[in-house]
């Protein structure tokens, strides 16, 4: 998942306590797709590639290991951080400016259309 997608998970998920609650209906059907160039799709595909790459360094390790913050390998980072350059780009978003706010305001407008 990329930070874009994360973003409207956090906006327009269901909670039950502190924990998310997603759904198919509500967050996944409802997400507005960016329509990429077939340039973006590659660069998108090859980034997320990496992640699986970044992933597979460290067979023994759980999802909870790698993706805590506090251990998070430096690889399977940068693989997350160039996989949501990709997306954003693809999205026509600014990658350094944009706040999570501003990518939820932009999302929804694409949802309204």
């Amino acid at each position: 998942m990329s930070n874009v997608h994360n973003a409207w998970t956090r906006a327009v998920c269901g909670r039950m306590k502190s924990d998310y609650q997603y759904s198919a209906s509500i967050v996944y059907n409802n997400f507005v797709w960016c329509n990429p160039t077939e340039n973006q799709r590659k660069k998108i595909e090859a980034t997320a590639q990496g992640i699986l790459d970044a992933r597979a360094l460290y067979p023994d390790s759980s999802l909870a290991d790698l993706y805590d913050e506090r251990t998070m390998p430096p690889e399977l980072r940068k693989a997350h951080q160039a996989n949501d350059r990709a997306v954003m780009n693809a999205y026509g978003f600014d990658v350094k400016t944009m706040t999570e706010a501003s990518c939820v305001a932009e999302l929804m407008k694409l949802y309204q259309k």
